[in-house]
């Protein structure tokens, strides 16, 4: 019987240990400090598409540009560090996040709150909308999303288009797609209806293509983007918002909105 009682307390003391073991070690996990790995390597690794103008795109030198290049250049350099891009196609963006290849996503991310059950956001540096997208001569069939049921509609995939139109109108025809110059192409050429883009997108691309696409209806679904990051990091996302404050407040951030879109489109 001593034996047995002692051989109990003996299971009993290796559970505990045990238990406080992985409790710690989940502690540590938990309390990662992904901005100090930043500025101890000098990069912060961002995540954006590459193909999405004028946001992020290849220029005619081949290097990447943009208005979130340079937004997320100068929001590394306010952060004392260098932003390193990783471009990295829309549907595996969050999930590159979440495996940390990626320390951040700078993709017009729009912040929902169903993003943010999973994702911590900065806050926001674009404001804009939901905008339909055809070619011209049928802008006049679309004056608001009703307009859409029945037609074949192109969006991102896994884009907060796509969920827009999954949760309001049941009636279109969603066409997805993982890259964005396929889908230009499929309206060009009729195999597609209309596209849903943003609204700052869609005004650059129709000051681009002359008179092949035109806006149709005006923008809907108000949405702001911000920086999106893995949960439980509040000294990256504090660095992130302080960076944005201070590009606000120095003017570099309305600078590079008024280069790409003519406006400040950060507010």
């Amino acid at each position: 019987m001593a034996f047995s009682n002692l051989r109990r307390r003996l299971v009993l003391g290796a559970v505990a240990v045990s238990l406080s073991a992985g409790m710690a070690t989940h502690a540590f996990a938990a309390s990662e400090n992904v901005l100090a790995k930043i500025k101890e390597r000098g990069t912060m690794i961002v995540g954006l598409e590459g193909t999405y103008p004028p946001f992020s795109f290849q220029g005619d030198d081949g290097k990447l540009t943009g208005f979130e290049v340079e937004f997320a250049d100068s929001l590394a350099q306010h952060m004392g560090v260098k932003a390193k891009l990783a471009p990295t196609k829309w549907d595996g963006m969050l999930a590159a996040l979440e495996s940390k290849r990626i320390d951040v996503v700078i993709n017009q991310v729009t912040i929902s709150p169903e993003r943010e059950k999973k994702y911590d956001f900065s806050t926001p540096y674009t404001v804009s909308g939901i905008q339909v997208l055809t070619k011209k001569g049928n802008e006049g069939k679309f004056s608001s999303p009703d307009d859409l049921k029945g037609k074949k509609v192109g969006v991102g995939l896994g884009s907060n288009y796509e969920q827009w139109l999954r949760q309001n109108e049941p009636g279109v025809d969603i066409r997805t797609y993982d890259d964005d110059p396929t889908k230009y192409q499929d309206l060009r050429v009729g195999r597609l209806d209309a596209i849903l883009v943003d609204r700052l997108a869609a005004l650059d691309l129709v000051k681009k293509t002359g008179d092949t696409m035109a806006v149709a209806g005006k923008p809907f679904s108000r949405q702001e983007s911000g920086v999106a990051l893995r949960k439980n990091n509040p000294e990256l996302l504090a660095a992130i918002n302080k960076a944005i404050a201070d590009m606000q407040k120095d003017g570099s951030l309305a600078k590079i909105s008024d280069k790409w879109f003519g406006a400040d489109v950060t507010k």
